[in-house]
């Protein structure tokens, strides 16, 4: 049977984010932002590994690093997609092309661990792999100049999320060709998009939150208290 794995690109620096270390190692609530984006994968027994990609001069990851044996390391590139490659090269060297690997970003600490087991269940049965995502809500304008020039329509329109999830030898080749060709890749569906692949759409919940500046951090910790009471209750 293919197995499962996990990349985590943790090598950016966040600098919209601002403050003194990257944002994925922000403090939020009891944990860092990068432990929060980390636990629902180390709560599944059923994958193999969890690759992070760290940028060369980390010096915040050895301080929080949980203690998971599955847990390995890679190095980070310059862009999000040269982190990945480097990780899907490090999980080659001991898994099947066959195999199913999830990319999830060390910023987005508020993935609920349902989405996770519905995008898991969901892309299995698609060869042409998958992601989470959620349909646009707000009016969409196209500007120039900071006017309005029309408003899209936002039908049939979905934001990525992450995680997505492919098979391994598909993922790699997509990434190898779009850095070899100079391609822009925003995450790892429009990669396999380019190669012609179809990717299916998992609906996830809207607050799978994506840290950009340190003003989204208290509605992360806003989200992450509401299920710990919800649990709770």
């Amino acid at each position: 049977m293919p197995r499962l794995w996990a990349v985590i690109p943790a090598a950016g620096c966040g600098s919209r984010f601002g403050g003194g270390s990257p944002k994925q190692y922000a403090p939020l609530l009891d944990r860092t932002v990068i432990e929060w984006s980390l636990l629902p994968f180390l709560s599944r027994p059923d994958l193999s590994g969890i690759v992070v990609a760290l940028d060369g001069q980390d010096r915040d990851w050895a301080r929080c690093r949980p203690a998971d044996p599955r847990l390995i390391e890679a190095p980070g590139g310059e862009h999000r997609v040269q982190s990945v490659a480097n990780a899907l090269a490090v999980i080659l060297t001991r898994a099947d092309a066959s195999d199913w690997v999830l990319v999830h970003d060390a910023a987005r600490p508020c993935l609920h661990p349902e989405d996770l087991e519905k995008l898991i269940n969901g892309v299995k049965t698609s060869d042409a792999g998958g992601l989470l995502a959620a349909p646009v809500e707000d009016t969409l304008k196209r500007a120039e100049d900071a006017r309005v020039v029309e408003t899209v329509s936002r039908d049939n329109l979905w934001r990525a999320l992450t995680p997505q999830m492919f098979r391994l030898g598909d993922l790699d080749a997509a990434l190898t060709a779009a850095i070899a060709g100079g391609l822009p890749v925003t995450d790892e569906a429009s990669a396999i998009e380019i190669r012609g692949g179809r990717p299916i759409l998992i609906e996830g919940r809207a607050d799978n939150l994506k840290l950009t500046r340190a003003a989204d951090l208290p509605l992360a910790a806003a989200i992450l208290k509401s299920r710990e009471q919800a649990a709770c209750a």
